[in-house]
């Protein structure tokens, strides 16, 4: 039996090497690592292809999203402007970072850095924003250029809202920070500057004036990735119903990504890369089906995307990869008191309980980390727009570069003090002024 098992397996192995070994006995680990390596070698391999084509992908990559954003928006006229071939007064450099767009400084040649020092380039001028375009130097967008050599489209990538730069040559210009939340980018304003925002009113069933009202109420760092599904643009208070762009560092070995868990991370590529981003792929989850719910997503079929050619799924394994190999950044030294940290990491594992939810080091449940609204102590409105009904325990590690724009999912806590004394308070935990005071020192130090 023993032995059969074996030939049975080594007969698996020989068809999986092509034939190498055809006709002779079973291959040793040996034979198989003659012919193509060792195993750990093959890993070791695919890893750093896996690593290096999911960056490529976070950062280039647009799925085929300028169909959207540009072929049907039009966004592009309205960056390049009336004087070069777009609509409108156009999109300087400055209005670009003014509204949160970011450029790489390792994609820009060494003469115009020092043009750049020198104040020689207008960067009021749209002309500046194409060259930069064409230097594909604007974090998370790309542009296509016709044969005359105009801009003649748009596409997105991931890095678009899930990355932002160190500020190391000016503000909004430098070296990349793959995975940071961008809080400063204004989604909103930026699409509303869409000659054709019929895509909007057509989904929504609004006039032009009611979607840039939807988009405006957002502001900086925020997005709502649930309005092309239930069509709720606000809050029943009238509040904006977006939600603060989360960071995609940190995320090897937590069960589910964003703040009410609709799914794992690599689910959540999807849903973006087709449903968000607009790229041409394959989307799946019946769960949109759902016509009371989700009306917007059952009338259109959104919810069963299958797109051809297929732009996104090849992708996704890769661009896994990546996401789970970028780590929380550490927090600077200068940014926290240590000796209050380390009292506070003792009042966030005992007398705080934080540990029994936010378990280090992974900072949430190994596991299921979902909450009902109740269990934490706020309304269910972004819950209730999720399949799952619920909020998810969030991983903690670099909470320090996404303190901007507040806490919680939607911001409504302004600082971190904020957060603890909700807890203390909801709690019933009797936190002293000290111990909160060490806690959010702790807090910011992870």
């Amino acid at each position: 039996m023993w032995k059969r098992f074996i030939f049975d397996v080594g007969l698996i192995g020989i068809g999986s090497i092509g034939g190498a070994f055809a006709g002779d006995v079973v291959p040793s680990a040996n034979d198989v690592a003659a012919a193509h390596g060792s195993f750990d070698a093959q890993i070791v391999h695919h890893a750093q292809t896996m690593l290096a084509e999911g960056r490529n992908t976070f950062r280039y990559d647009t799925f085929g999203s300028e169909r959207f954003w540009g072929d049907a928006l039009h966004l592009h006229e309205a960056i390049a402007g009336e004087q070069n071939g777009g609509v409108g007064a156009g999109v300087s450099p400055n209005t670009a970072l003014s509204v949160g767009l970011k450029v790489d400084v390792d994609a820009l040649p060494e003469a115009l850095k020092n043009q750049i020092t020198a104040g020689e380039v207008d960067l009021d001028d749209p002309a500046t924003t194409l060259a930069l375009l064409d230097l594909n130097a604007v974090v998370g967008v790309t542009s296509f250029t016709t044969p005359d050599g105009n801009i003649g489209s748009m596409g997105i990538q991931c890095a678009f809202c899930h990355s932002t730069v160190d500020d190391s040559f000016a503000p909004g210009i430098g070296k990349r920070l793959d995975g940071w939340a961008n809080r400063d980018l204004n989604v909103g304003a930026i699409v509303s500057l869409a000659p054709n925002l019929t895509p909007f009113t057509e989904l929504l069933g609004v006039d032009t004036e009611t979607v840039k009202q939807v988009l405006a109420s957002w502001g900086p760092g925020r997005y709502d990735a649930f309005l092309n599904k239930d069509g709720k643009a606000f809050r029943p208070d009238g509040k904006q119903a977006g939600t603060l762009l989360p960071p995609a560092f940190g995320l090897a070995g937590v069960n589910l990504a964003t703040s009410t868990g609709s799914g794992s991370v690599t689910y959540w590529n999807a849903y973006v890369g087709v449903t968000q981003m607009h790229g041409i792929g394959t989307y799946f989850d019946p769960r949109f089906g759902d016509s009371d719910k989700y009306p917007v997503s059952a009338k259109t079929g959104s919810w069963n995307t299958r797109d051809t050619p297929d732009r996104v799924t090849d992708k996704l394994a890769e661009l896994h990869f990546y996401q789970l190999s970028i780590p929380a950044p550490s927090a600077p030294e200068d940014s926290y008191d240590p000796v209050a940290a380390e009292r506070g990491k003792t009042v966030f594992n005992d007398s705080g309980n934080c540990a029994s939810c936010h378990v280090p080091p992974l900072f949430t449940e190994p596991g299921y980390n979902l909450h009902t609204p109740a269990e934490i102590g706020v309304d269910s409105f972004q819950a209730d727009r999720s399949p799952t009904g619920m909020y998810r325990t969030a991983p903690l590690a670099g909470l320090w570069t996404h303190q901007k724009g507040g806490f919680f999912h939607d911001g409504r806590f302004a600082t971190l003090p904020d957060v603890v004394e909700h807890y203390d308070d909801y709690f019933k935990l009797g936190l002293s002024d000290g111990d909160k005071h060490d806690l959010v020192e702790y807090l910011k130090s992870l």
